[in-house]
């Protein structure tokens, strides 16, 4: 098996080095607050099976590069709002490299550090579709 340069994990710790993390219980207060944006990064069905943020705006992470850019044809007007974006996924992998990217983009925005399973360790507030 070839060896690579660097690890997932090491890109993860990489990107956590650099940019800005928001802990589970402090995330769980700014639920409403309509200055942020919590950005669902996880498939369609982790969000259908375990719920989401009240309010998130789903975003699949194949595609948050084309959604935040404004002359992407793939543009969406909600990243271009003043307000606070905070990124998650399940564990906090996916946003961290993800948040680290539009940083490097130019794009301001913080990710959950634990991911949706601490949310719902921490009995945050869920929503569920039918």
């Amino acid at each position: 098996m070839k060896k690579l340069k660097l690890s997932s994990a090491e890109m993860v710790e990489r990107a956590r080095q650099r940019i800005e993390e928001v802990e589970t219980a402090d995330a769980i207060a700014l639920v409403g607050d309509p200055n942020v944006v919590f950005v669902d990064l996880r498939d369609i069905r982790e969000r259908q099976k375990l719920g989401f943020i009240p309010g998130s705006v789903h975003c699949p992470r194949g595609m948050i590069e084309f959604w935040v850019d404004p002359e992407s044809p793939y543009f969406k007007e909600v990243f271009a709002e003043d307000r606070r974006f905070i990124f998650h996924c399940a564990a906090g992998w996916r946003s961290a490299l993800t948040v680290a990217t539009l940083q490097d983009m130019g794009f301001d925005a913080a990710h959950l550090k634990e991911g949706f399973a601490d949310w719902l360790k921490a009995d945050g507030p869920v929503e569920k579709t039918d």
